[in-house]
């Protein structure tokens, strides 16, 4: 996926978790923040930052927060990204996919993704993962309910002989293994274990991460300790 209109600025504070202040120009402007996650590691006064102009003239804001330099290192934060680019990814990870649904409701959830390979049906969740440490990505950096709750609707339809699969979007590139965030959120980390042991396939896929643009690249080993 790409974006029409980026610019470079440095990210100065966070006021709440909808909006930043940015310097860009040299002047202070007030951007809306695509993640409402904590990324608290990434957006540090002085990061360097790269914001999408906004593509509607009547917004409050007119840029859009996307991704920010962790030193050399650029991770997308744009929350919005992953679906759209896992969707991209799909006619990879499926040869002979026929066709894909969004927001596809099965009971009380809404999984992300619905594919037909043929005569395959593949229900999919995706998640965005922006945390990383020690070259490990994690997920989730702040406790996730809803998280838990689609992992259990994907064991729910493992066990009724429906393929499930869990894909984490590292909005990154480079990261050598995927594991979920136990210190954070231990209730996802162990759905996840569940989920795995239930048949639901775990995957995890890196980023090339560009100012202008976000594109799947390499499946990442998870490991589930």
């Amino acid at each position: 996926m790409r974006y029409a209109q980026v610019q470079q600025g440095w990210f100065l504070a966070r006021p709440n978790r909808f909006i930043a202040l940015v310097e860009l120009d040299g002047k202070q402007v007030v951007c809306h923040v695509k993640n409402t996650g904590r990324c608290q590691e990434l957006l540090q006064p002085g990061a360097e930052v790269i914001l999408a102009e906004a593509q509607r003239p009547d917004r409050k804001t007119a840029y859009d927060l996307i991704a920010v330099y962790k030193e050399q290192l650029l991770i997308n934060i744009d929350s919005q990204a992953p679906n759209q680019v896992a969707e991209e990814y799909l006619k990879r990870l499926f040869p002979g996919l026929t066709s894909v649904r969004r927001e596809y409701r099965v009971g009380d959830s809404r999984l992300d993704l619905y594919a037909e390979v043929g005569e395959r049906q593949v229900y999919i969740e995706v998640k965005g993962c922006t945390l990383e440490k020690a070259g490990i990505a994690m997920f989730p950096d702040a406790p996730t309910a809803r998280g838990v709750k689609h992992l259990h609707t994907l064991i729910k339809l493992a066990a009724e002989g429906k393929e499930a699969w869990m894909l984490f979007v590292i909005q990154m590139d480079g990261p050598r293994c995927f594991q979920p965030n136990d210190n954070i959120d231990p209730a996802f980390g162990q759905a996840l274990r569940k989920a795995a042991a239930a048949g639901v396939h775990i995957h995890a896929v890196d980023c090339c991460v560009e100012k202008g643009g976000l594109f799947c690249q390499n499946p990442i080993s998870v490991l589930l300790p």
